[in-house]
């Protein structure tokens, strides 16, 4: 199955050009931990980066540097690895694996944002999945029983 189907297309942005505290507030505001940095252009996002909310304590906080006048930009991760919509979950694994990322924007072919992966996301999946698995094994012998009658 394709990584498009799994990503959360719910993704919260933030532009270069915000200062951290406007990031920091736009992540308490929507309760997360991650913003992807866009480039907006005719109403679509192309991911640039990507800033956590651990960036804003190791790069901001502990220093004790002023957020209300560094941007986005000076301290957002600008090695962007990105996924396409069509890429196989097990190849975006290996991606993140390779990289050692735990989030991976998705994007369609024409480098537009369409969602966001993250580790937690494909855990939540391989246990649905496992699940699955174990609820087969469990219904094997039911099965076996009836047709042995």
């Amino acid at each position: 199955m394709s990584i498009g189907f799994y990503c959360n297309r719910e993704v919260v942005v933030v532009e270069p050009h915000a200062s951290v505290l406007e990031a920091a507030q736009i992540m308490r505001e929507h309760h997360v931990g991650t913003l992807v940095v866009v480039e907006k252009s005719e109403n679509e996002n192309h991911p640039k980066g990507i800033v956590t909310d651990r960036d804003l304590v190791l790069e901001i906080m502990a220093p004790n540097l002023d957020p209300e006048v560094i941007l986005v930009s000076d301290i957002m991760n600008e090695a962007l690895f990105t996924a396409r919509e069509k890429d196989e979950v097990v190849d975006v694994v290996q991606a993140m694996r390779s990289h050692s990322v735990r989030r991976i924007p998705v994007v369609n072919d024409r480098g537009v944002l369409e969602g966001i992966v993250s580790m937690d996301d494909l855990i939540v999946l391989v246990a649905e999945e496992m699940d699955e698995i174990a609820k087969l094994i469990l219904q094997e012998p039911d099965r076996e029983s009836a047709l042995r009658r």
